[in-house]
């Protein structure tokens, strides 16, 4: 696990990090967010030993990053950003390399094999790595990370460059390895922590602005109870009809979907569910239903309401102005039972048809033959 402990960090005069505290408990999978400029990728830094705190803790697996730091990287898998690649290696030449240099116990050959096939990078293993993609580098990055099965991930990024298919590879690989890894995972595609993470924390101005669940994020942060629904029938007899339901504050009229279709959003006092009197009211008059659903806020709409507050632009006029920092939920969704390194290896589907090679690739094969 880890564990953060009043983490401080200045550059010169300017406070980046300001005194964060939180825990990511064993085979949990954390979304750490945050704008740029937010003290985010510091905090990474600070967690993996790549830069020191100007004060407080970081333990990993219960070992101080700055008191015993080689026991400390030992548990951790670190892709930053910018993969840390040695562009004239091979990609097999440079995970050896790796493998030697984290002192790794494993058997070389059968671990580094299914290293490399767990990250879809086995066709590629003896091309120098500068002339692969910029998605098949960001692959081998990845595979850097997992050399020695380190009890801890963190993943900077870790799809950035890679097209939709390989962001669905990489999505479900790391919910594997959620299974049995500490995982922290940045991304600004937030679609993408709201897939796979089972908790997310909030870093804005360098203070921990949020820490909890998304469904409880969702909660705090809207607490308006909205549906929308979407009805043919005259407009004016359908609004008559909500309003006369009991629960119903407020409804309107959205735009017109198709020929006398409409969706209506409708605001409900707290606790109110109508679905079944908008069931009954529909026969009633002979109208069809097209659509009904929650209106529940998106994790775009969670983060930019945190990290901008009063100074977002109001799509709801309703949106709550003001922010309160949230807690860690006492509990923590438990981790799923091991599997072996070699059943996340048969678990992983590959959809790489090509194999990573375009015609790219071969005209600059052959300018380097020439």
């Amino acid at each position: 696990m880890i564990e953060v402990k009043n983490l401080t960090k200045y550059y010169g005069d300017h406070l980046a990090v300001d005194n964060i505290s939180f825990t990511v408990e064993d085979g949990e999978i954390l979304g750490f967010l945050g704008p740029n400029g937010a003290g985010k990728s510091t905090t990474m830094n600070m967690l993996t030993g790549y830069i020191s705190s100007s004060s407080g803790q970081a333990l990993i697996n219960g070992i101080d990053i700055l008191e015993d730091p080689i026991k400390a990287k030992a548990n951790i898998g670190y892709l930053p950003e910018l993969p840390p690649l040695y562009q004239d290696m091979t990609v097999m030449g440079y995970l050896n390399f790796v493998y030697d240099l984290k002192k790794c116990k494993l058997p070389r050959k059968s671990h580094l094999t299914e290293i490399c096939n767990l990250c879809k990078i086995n066709d590629v293993s003896h091309r120098i790595i500068r002339r692969l993609s910029k998605g098949y580098r960001q692959r081998v990055g990845m595979a850097q990370a997992l050399v020695g099965n380190p009890p801890i991930l963190i993943l900077d990024e870790p799809t950035v460059g890679l097209d939709p298919k390989q962001i669905i590879e990489i999505r479900n690989l790391i919910k594997k390895l959620g299974k049995r890894h500490t995982l922290i995972l940045s991304s600004h595609i937030l679609s993408e922590i709201q897939a796979v993470c089972d908790r997310v924390i909030i870093i804005n101005k360098g203070k921990m602005a949020a820490d909890d669940t998304l469904e409880n994020l969702t909660k705090s942060v809207s607490s308006i109870n909205r549906i929308t629904v979407r009805l043919d029938g005259n407009r004016d007899e359908v609004l008559g009809a909500i309003r006369l339901i009991n629960g119903v504050k407020s409804v309107r009229a959205d735009m017109e979907r198709e020929g006398g279709i409409y969706d209506y959003e409708i605001v409900l006092e707290d606790g109110a569910d109508i679905r079944v009197m908008i069931n009954e009211m529909c026969k009633e008059h002979g109208w069809s239903i097209y659509k009904m659903a929650n209106d529940e806020m998106t994790l775009e709409d969670i983060f930019m309401r945190i990290t901008m507050g009063e100074d977002m632009p109001e799509s709801r006029s309703d949106m709550p102005k003001k922010i309160v920092r949230l807690t860690t939920p006492e509990d923590i969704k438990q981790a799923e039972p091991e599997e072996t390194f070699s059943e996340a290896v048969e678990e992983t589907v590959s959809t790489d048809d090509n194999n990573g090679y375009t015609a790219a690739d071969d005209s600059e094969k052959e300018e380097a033959e020439e």
